[in-house]
């Protein structure tokens, strides 16, 4: 009898729906033209950054004037959706950027007409606490076959977690067509590759980089002694007691400089918020803050994955 009622709880269970049973968390994606496929169209801006000319794509032109990218990337998020990933579409999200940069400029001064040097993808980043970024890249060949690849990044890393080339064979489809093709070939395995990364992450942690400075005029350094014990030692044990799994590098440590490597960090706080490398190290500056240091602290923020704080004042 009580192998029959096992059996019977066995066979509930597999006929349970993926989405009531064995559903895994999904990390939050974003789909972008690569900067390459931008060069090749001429979808590229170029600022002045301090004297060096450098060039960004611009993915506002890119979803405006080219007509096959919002169906390869429509496609693309129908497919994430079927399979229970949450993609946040681009060109919504920067539709929303301009809008609230519009608001910005009308009550902001901009009698020089300067601007700041920050690309769309920073701003992308900024605004839209996404996990991953897909980039894709495609190029027609002569013989009418199709050369496609699928690229992941960490988005607070920039490190490549993912990615599957492919060449479609030639025909007389449409490229639309062809690339739907290309991206249903390689689906499975980039995305089995994604859920391993971030699997990976809610076990161990997000990794992100932490800078620790000290301003040049300020009387103390990371060797001064607190109760016999040095600066950087309360930090490092700091970083101890708040990284997760206490996984953390501690590549520099000067009297000037610390630094921290492949710091892993909780993916949300407490409040099921994603957190990002500010908000861990907003830990760090209160600790640093309180007593007995009573250390004045400016934290600053590059990108999402990596925080600097430079002690001694504002």
């Amino acid at each position: 009898m009580k192998k029959i009622k096992l059996l019977l709880i066995s066979i509930a269970l597999i006929s349970q729906s993926p989405d009531t049973f064995g559903q895994a968390k999904k990390p939050t994606l974003m789909i972008l033209p690569s900067d390459n496929w931008c060069e090749q169209r001429y979808f590229m801006t170029e600022f002045d950054n301090q004297g060096t000319k450098q060039k960004v794509p611009n993915y506002k032109q890119a979803f405006q004037e080219d007509t096959e990218l919002g169906q390869v990337i429509t496609k693309l998020n129908s497919l994430l959706i079927r399979k229970a990933f949450e993609p946040k579409v681009a060109e919504q999200e920067l539709k929303s950027i301009e809008a609230k940069n519009a608001e910005d400029n009308m009550t902001k001064s901009n009698s020089s007409g300067a601007q700041i040097g920050e690309s769309q993808l920073d701003k992308l980043r900024k605004r839209v606490k996404m996990d991953i970024i897909i980039q894709i890249w495609w190029k027609l060949n002569k013989d009418k076959s199709v050369s496609f690849t699928l690229e992941a990044f960490d988005s607070y890393t920039n490190k490549s977690i993912a990615a599957q080339p492919f060449n479609a064979p030639p025909s007389d489809d449409i490229i639309p067509v062809k690339l739907e093709k290309a991206v249903v070939n390689v689906i499975d395995p980039f995305l089995a590759d994604l859920q391993k990364h971030f699997d990976d992450m809610l076990k161990n942690g997000r990794e992100i980089l932490v800078t620790v400075k000290r301003w040049e005029n300020w009387e103390n350094n990371f060797e001064t002694e607190i109760n016999g014990e040095e600066l950087t030692d309360y930090i490092n044990k700091w970083m101890n007691d708040n990284t997760v799994n206490k996984r953390f590098n501690r590549t520099e440590a000067t009297e000037n400089l610390i630094v921290f490597e492949q710091v892993r960090i909780p993916i949300y706080d407490k409040t099921n918020n994603p957190m990002d490398a500010r908000e861990f190290a907003k830990g760090l500056a209160k600790y640093l803050k309180a007593e007995p240091f009573k250390y004045e602290v400016k934290l600053m923020q590059r990108g999402l994955g990596e925080a600097i704080l430079v002690v001694g004042e504002k």
